[in-house]
């Protein structure tokens, strides 16, 4: 299936369409305020100028990461080198617990072993994921793809 044509990446232009439209209604009230009368409105308009920035440069850190995170999936698929997580699971098809955490620690030490590995941060990533650790899969997976840039 085409990237163009999954159900996450439509997802992440549509989010992108909205998120662009309010930068644009939140800029045009910074520049009302701005050209409105009195100091407290113009400070205000700067203030408020200040949540596009952030929402831009957010915007463009997340797409980043995001076009990276599928350019290492696609080469680790090619190779034949996704994570795949087998083991137990629960009648509704889910790790069990006991099967996600040995999981993490043969990912965490292939980190160890190897620090410097993108492949082993992306699967260190999946096995944070597998045990529920959504916020250190996400840092585990944006050091992946800081390594995988430098590495060319």
């Amino acid at each position: 299936m085409s990237v163009m044509r999954r159900p996450a990446f439509l997802a992440a232009v549509a989010t992108t369409v909205l998120l662009a439209l309010l930068i644009g209604f939140v800029g045009n009230i910074a520049i009302a305020l701005l050209g409105a009368p009195g100091a407290i409105a113009k400070a205000l308009g700067v203030l408020v100028m200040i949540l596009p920035v952030i929402a831009v440069w957010f915007l463009v850190h997340e797409w980043r990461t995001g076009v990276t995170v599928q350019r290492m999936s696609t080469r680790l698929e090619a190779e034949g080198r996704l994570p795949l997580h087998d083991g137990a699971r629960t009648p509704t098809g889910r790790l069990t617990d006991e099967a996600a955490h040995d999981i993490y620690e043969v990912a965490r030490a292939g980190v160890e072993l190897e620090p410097d590995s993108w492949t082993a941060w992306f699967h260190l990533a999946y096995a944070y994921d597998a045990v529920k650790d959504k916020a250190e899969a996400r840092r585990a997976l944006r050091h992946a793809a800081e390594l995988f840039r430098k590495q060319g």
